[in-house]
């Protein structure tokens, strides 16, 4: 690093988890630009000072990860309306002393599910009614996708669905009825478990299935989906598109996606 490196990171609690750094780092050495990426551990009860100090500092760029991504959009000065329709921040960037945020899950969702279906048309499941889901659900419906939004509480998932203006609502047993063409799980269900968060019968054959969990990369719901003859696409390619807009966002430049990809594996083996 220089007087002239571009520093930027990721804000979240806790910090040890996140690939991020192994794929921006990744991504600025494949492009040749002078940039470091680290991960910055901000308890809540920090947040504004660490916003504060990304202006005193003046970090570019700064991503925003859990628990952070609906507290923040208090601490700037400018929310983009994608961001505020799905209501979190994912990506805050200074530009002319102001910080802008902006939201980048919902298109990086887009571009994983882009790589096996064209949303547009299909009848879409989202399993969960959380802020992944949000995004989730508005990136498919920017798509032109039918959207249904399933969840265990049916209330949390009625409301979802009505703010964003999805087709319809129930509990996760209705994937059974749905004959869905796209699933994506937004719960953590399945996370370092193999438990899968609906009935591998109600997996239709042919459908493309996501999930948003990428710890293991198989997951229970991806080895149902394979057996049932559906299409499985691991969660790690919506973590590398919404990181991949994020760079497009902040340097613009094209993406190198498959090294942020190369990137993201190799720092899930080192973990290992």
């Amino acid at each position: 690093m220089s007087g002239k490196t571009m520093v930027c990171g990721i804000i979240l609690h806790p910090a040890g988890h996140t690939r991020s750094p192994a794929m921006h780092n990744a991504a600025f050495e494949a492009s040749g630009i002078d940039a470091s990426y680290q991960a910055f551990d901000v308890p809540p009860h920090r947040l504004g000072d660490a916003i504060r100090g990304m202006r005193g500092l003046g970090l570019r760029q700064l991503a925003v990860s859990i628990p952070h991504k609906r507290a923040v959009m208090a601490h700037l000065d400018r929310v983009d309306e994608r961001a505020a329709a799905i209501g979190a921040v994912n990506t805050i960037t200074l530009r002319d002393d102001a910080l802008e945020g902006a939201n980048t899950d919902w298109i990086g969702a887009l571009r994983a599910l882009e790589r096996e279906i064209e949303p547009k048309g299909r009848r879409a499941a989202v399993l969960g009614a959380g802020g992944a889901a949000r995004a989730v659900v508005y990136g498919l419906l920017q798509a032109g996708a039918r959207v249904w939004v399933l969840n265990r509480t049916e209330a949390r998932a009625e409301q979802l669905a009505s703010e964003l203006g999805a087709e319809n609502s129930g509990p996760l047993e209705g994937l059974a009825d749905l004959a869905a063409d796209i699933i994506v799980n937004t719960t953590s269900v399945g996370l370092g478990s193999t438990i899968s968060p609906v009935a591998a019968e109600a997996i239709p054959e042919g459908a493309v299935v996501m999930d948003a969990v990428y710890e293991p990369e198989k997951t229970q719901l991806l080895r149902d989906a394979a057996r049932r003859g559906a299409r499985p696409l691991a969660g790690k390619w919506m973590l590398v598109h919404q990181a991949a807009e994020q760079f497009r966002l902040w340097t613009h430049t094209e993406p190198p996606v498959n090294a942020m990809a190369e990137a993201f594996d190799i720092a899930g083996e080192t973990r290992r």
